[in-house]
């Protein structure tokens, strides 16, 4: 078998509601655009992903894709993963890592087709539910967070994660009123969002900790291992840390050497694909820490996420980035969470999820070649 043809179609995703995460997204709102991208065979076997998001359209990553990261795969063949994963990845500084980790969820696709196995029975199956969690977008007021997450509580929800302000001062009062509102034995985290310096960091990671918070992630900046390290010796409560620290795979190693996060973090889209996924994750089992992977930007990232984690023993849970307007997007049928607050593994071949193509070819906007 060999690989034909790489195309992108990029498709309109409008009605956006106005979002905010942190400083780092800005508020963004209206429309984007995603990316189909469909690797083809000589077999007629075709794989797929999306590429962009609601604040970052296809079409910023997918010229380079096409440019540098076609030709490595064109004329190969598309179950030699590894081999290509090696070769597009040394065209990291020509493309991004959302682009090198399209191509490898789309690769993987093609396998589990030939296959006949779903991505996570390749990978070799853990489990088929895992918990999830609401993660706020940030909101208008302390009372705004306070009631939804009661909200997903009762709707037996296994956990809410805070994206607060990014004021330290206002961030501690919401996690106070979140805490006091959902009592003391539901769980919760905050995560910051790489907004605090170290003093700042320091006295809301003390809040948090007094408030039986189960994590604390991304208080400071990405690259600031000197200051993670500190903050480490100074906490009780967990550190997750290492979702945008600089550079892919192997760049986790001085985070483990250094002592300076209690988790590791990813997901396809901003590490590379599910190859590079599996990879940390089991580098991190051996640390014997927990690899929690990170929502993944767009539908079908996230489902290739949910493969992973189906795949290893080492994740808690799968994230559900709020609202589901900025986030839900091009699949006919989306990940949805059960009563009991689980989402469950796809079972069909490859990604086995149902790509909505009569959205994509009436939204179409340019098709990359």
């Amino acid at each position: 078998m060999k690989i034909t043809d790489v195309t992108l179609t990029l498709f309109a995703w409008t009605d956006i509601p106005a979002t905010t995460y942190g400083r780092h997204t800005g508020r963004f709102s209206g429309k984007s655009q995603l990316g189909l991208l469909a690797v083809k065979t000589d077999d007629g076997v075709e794989g797929h992903a999306f590429l962009g998001s609601a604040q970052r359209g296809a079409h910023l990553d997918g010229e380079s894709l096409i440019q540098f990261l076609k030709p490595v795969v064109m004329g190969q063949d598309p179950l030699d993963r590894e081999r290509l994963y090696q070769g597009l990845w040394q065209r990291n500084r020509a493309t991004t890592f959302r682009a090198i980790g399209a191509v490898d969820v789309a690769l993987w696709d093609i396998a589990g087709q030939v296959a006949r196995l779903p991505i996570h029975k390749l990978l070799g199956s853990y489990r088929e539910s895992v918990p999830a969690y609401a993660s706020s977008a940030v909101l208008a007021s302390k009372e705004a967070y306070a009631e939804e997450a009661l909200k997903f509580k009762a709707e037996s929800w296994t956990a809410y994660k805070i994206h607060p302000p990014t004021d330290p001062k206002v961030d501690i009062e919401v996690c106070e009123a979140v805490r006091r509102a959902v009592g003391e034995r539901f769980t919760v985290m905050l995560d910051s969002t790489w907004a605090y310096m170290y003093p700042d960091a320091l006295r809301v990671g003390q809040a948090v900790e007094r408030l039986g918070f189960y994590w604390y992630e991304d208080p400071l900046a990405d690259d600031d291992i000197y200051n993670y390290v500190k903050l480490k010796q100074k906490l009780s409560i967990p550190i997750l840390a290492t979702e945008y620290a600089p550079g892919g795979f192997t760049a986790f190693a001085p985070w483990l050497t250094a002592q300076a996060t209690d988790f590791l973090r990813g997901d396809v889209a901003v590490k590379g694909g599910i190859t590079s996924l599996i990879k940390t994750a089991h580098l991190a089992e051996a640390f014997h820490m927990n690899f929690e992977v990170h929502h993944g930007g767009n539908s079908l990232n996230n489902v290739a996420n949910l493969h992973v984690i189906m795949a290893i023993r080492n994740c808690e849970f799968f994230e559900v980035l709020l609202p589901g307007g900025a986030q839900k997007y091009g699949l006919v049928e989306d990940i949805e969470v059960d009563r009991s607050g689980l989402v469950h593994a796809m079972n069909r071949p490859g990604l086995g999820a149902a790509i909505d193509f009569g959205l994509i070819e009436r939204k179409k906007t340019a098709v990359l070649t």
